[in-house]
C-alpha cells in the first residue's frame, strides 16, 4: 500500500506509484459530480436578478426560487445511500448525470417561474446524489494514507464548478450587455443555466470506465472483481490484497442492504452518537452562511453600491479565493489532520464574519425607485467588508469546505456508511435551504445582525469540533466506528 511519502507519485515502488496514480484518476472522474454540484448551486447567482425582474417576484419569491432546489438536494441525499447499496455507486452517479442534464435544459427554457423552480428541484436531486456518492465512493477506492487528499479533490471540483459558473456568468453578461439581454435570441441568464448540460454529458461518459467500489463488490459477493480493484488502487502483494478483502468482509458482516433511518438511531447498531455528530457537522457547514456568498453575492454587493459588472467580478474573485483555499487543504489535510483544520477554520470564520457584521452596522439604508431597501457602505467600510468576506471564504475553503465531506465519508462503519452519509448530507441541504431561503428577507431587515448570526454559528462550530470530533487521519475505513 502507498505510504505518506509515496502519495501522489513520490518515492516508492513502481507498482505502488502506479496504484496511486490509478486511484487519483478514478477519484478525479468521480469528483466531476462535485463540479456539477458547484456549478448547479452557484450559477443561479448570476441569473437570480434577471429571474426576479422577468417574473416580477419579491424577496420571498426570489428566496424560494433559489432555495427550493436545495430541498431537492436534501431529497436526493436522503435516498442516495439506499440506492447506492441497492444499485451500486456507479449507477447512482449515472442517474445523477442524467438528472443534471435534464434539470439544466429544463430550467434554462421554462414556461413560468413555477416550472423553472421545478426543474431546479430536479437538478437539486442530482446535486444530492452527487453530494453523497462522490465523497463516499472516493473514500472507498482511496488508500488510507492519501484518502484526505483524494477526498479533497471532490471539494476542489465543487469550487472549480463555482468558479467556472461565475466566470460564465460574467462573460455572458459582458457579451450580452446584461443578464436580461439576448445572445443568438436567448437571454444571457438562460445560457448560464443551459451550459451545465455540457459537463453533465461528460460526467455520464466518465462513469463508464471507472470501477465499482470494492466494498460494494464484496457486499455483493463479487470478490474477484473487488480483488482486482483493490490491487489497482492500493497495490501490494496478493497476500496483502487478500488480507484487505478479508478485512472488508469482516467489517461488512452486519451490513444490511437497506439500513433505515430508524435503525441508525437505534441502540442496537450503536452508531447514533456518530450520526448526530455527522448531522451537526453537516448543518454547521451551512449555518455559517457560506452559500450566501455564492448564491447572492452579486445582488448583495450591487445593493451596497457596486455596479452589476463589478458585483459579478467580485463573485469571480471570491470563487478564485475559494480555489486557493481548497488547494491549501489538499496540501495539508493528510499532514495536519482533520480536527486541527476544522478548529483553525472555525476561529478564522468567526473573526471575519464578525468583522463583516460590524462593517454592515454602519450602512445607510435608503429606498430605491422600486421601493426596495438599499444599503450603502461609506468610507473604507465597503473595502473592509469585501476583504473580510473573502477572508471568510478562504478560511472556509481550507477547513470546513473539504474537511467536513472527508470526515463524514470516513467516520461511519462500513455497515451503515451509505445510509449515514445520506442522512448527514440531507441535513446539510436542509440547513443550506434554511440559510438561502431566509437570507433575502434577513438582508432587507438587518444585514449586520444577519452576518452576526453567522459569526455565532462559526463560534459554535469550534465548540462542537473541540468537544465531539475525533481524528480519522490515516485510519482504514474498516477501522471506523
Amino acid at each position: 500500500m502507498a505510504t505518506s511519502d509515496t502519495a501522489f507519485g513520490g518515492s516508492g515502488s513502481g507498482s505502488t506509484r502506479s496504484a496511486v496514480g490509478h486511484a487519483v484518476m478514478i477519484a478525479a472522474a468521480a469528483a466531476l459530480g462535485g463540479f456539477l454540484f458547484g456549478y448547479d448551486t452557484a450559477v443561479i447567482n448570476g441569473a437570480v436578478g434577471a429571474i426576479r425582474d422577468k417574473y416580477d417576484i419579491g424577496a420571498g419569491g426570489t428566496g424560494l426560487t433559489v432555495s427550493l432546489t436545495l430541498l431537492g438536494a436534501a431529497l436526493g441525499a436522503w435516498i442516495a445511500g439506499d440506492l447506492a447499496d441497492r444499485l451500486g455507486r456507479i449507477r447512482v452517479m449515472q442517474l445523477a448525470a442524467v438528472l443534471f442534464f435534464i434539470g439544466a435544459l429544463g430550467s434554462a427554457f421554462p414556461f413560468s417561474v413555477y416550472d423553472l423552480t421545478a426543474w431546479r428541484i430536479v437538478g437539486g436531486v442530482a446535486v444530492g446524489f452527487a453530494a453523497v456518492i462522490a465523497p463516499a465512493y472516493i473514500a472507498e477506492i482511496s488508500p488510507a494514507q492519501i484518502r484526505g487528499r483524494l477526498g479533497s479533490m471532490y471539494q476542489l471540483a465543487i469550487v472549480l464548478g463555482i468558479a467556472i459558473s461565475q466566470l460564465v456568468n460574467y462573460a455572458l453578461t459582458q457579451a450580452a450587455g446584461g443578464a436580461r439581454e439576448t445572445l443568438a435570441g436567448i437571454e444571457a441568464w438562460q445560457w448560464m443555466l443551459a451550459l451545465e448540460a455540457i459537463p453533465a454529458v461528460l460526467y455520464l461518459l466518465m462513469t463508464f470506465p471507472i470501477p465499482e467500489s470494492p466494498r460494494f463488490l464484496v457486499l455483493r459477493g463479487r470478490d474477484d472483481q473487488a480483488r482486482k480493484v483493490l490491487a489497482d488502487v492500493e497495490g501490494g502483494s496478493d497476500e496483502q490484497v487478500t488480507a484487505r478483502i478479508e478485512e472488508v468482509r469482516a467489517s461488512l458482516h452486519d451490513h444490511r442492504a437497506k439500513t433505515t433511518v430508524r435503525q441508525l438511531f437505534s441502540k442496537r447498531l450503536g452508531v447514533a452518537p456518530l450520526v448526530w455528530i455527522g448531522i451537526a457537522l453537516a448543518a454547521l457547514q451551512q449555518f455559517v452562511g457560506i452559500n450566501v456568498i455564492f448564491y447572492y453575492s452579486a445582488t448583495l454587493w450591487e445593493a451596497v453600491g457596486f455596479g452589476e459588472d463589478r458585483s459579478l467580478l467580485i463573485s469571480v474573485v471570491s470563487a478564485l479565493v475559494n480555489i486557493v483555499g481548497t488547494f491549501v487543504a489538499i496540501a495539508v489535510i493528510d499532514r495536519i489532520g482533520r480536527r486541527p483544520l476544522l478548529l483553525i477554520g472555525s476561529v478564522g470564520m468567526a473573526v471575519s464574519l464578525a468583522t463583516t457584521a460590524i462593517c454592515f452596522s454602519s450602512a445607510v439604508i435608503t429606498t430605491d425607485a422600486d421601493g426596495d431597501s438599499v444599503a450603502t457602505l461609506s468610507g473604507a467600510n465597503g473595502t473592509i467588508a469585501l476583504v473580510a468576506a473573502n477572508t471568510f471564504v478562504f478560511f472556509f475553503a481550507f477547513s470546513w469546505g473539504p474537511v467536513v465531506w472527508v470526515l463524514i465519508s470516513e467516520m461511519f462503519p462500513n455497515r451503515v456508511r451509505g445510509a449515514a452519509v445520506g442522512v448527514a448530507t440531507a441535513a446539510n441541504w436542509v440547513a443550506n435551504f434554511l440559510v438561502s431561503a431566509t437570507f433575502p428577507a434577513l438582508a432587507d431587515w438587518n444585514l449586520s445582525a444577519t452576518y452576526g448570526g453567522y459569526a455565532v454559528m462559526a463560534a459554535l462550530s469550534f465548540f462542537v469540533v473541540w468537544k465531539f470530533v475525533t481524528e480519522t487521519r490515516g485510519r482504514t475505513l474498516e477501522a471506523a466506528g
